[in-house]
């Protein structure tokens, strides 16, 4: 079972949250998931600066989640 507050990679939360990962990348581009609190860079060296993974803290991104498939019928329509 996971843990809400465990911090997953994109491909893993995207599974647990059932929306593809681009759906993702544009959550975080338009602001609904904020840095630090919804998801954080890789630390890794070999990663930085270009391309770093992803990865996301379930609880708060599920909020946000719920919160748009049920107040926006485009995520909604995105999502599917």
């Amino acid at each position: 079972m996971i843990e809400a507050s465990m911090w997953l990679s994109e491909k893993e939360a995207s599974e647990v949250l059932r929306v593809d990962e681009q759906s993702l990348d544009v959550l975080r581009e338009r602001g609904y998931l904020k840095p630090g609190s919804h998801w954080r860079s890789s630390n890794d060296p070999k990663q930085l600066p270009w391309k770093p993974k992803v990865f996301y803290c379930i609880s708060g991104c599920k909020e946000v989640v719920e919160y748009l498939q049920k107040n926006d019928e485009s995520f909604t329509q995105k999502a599917a």
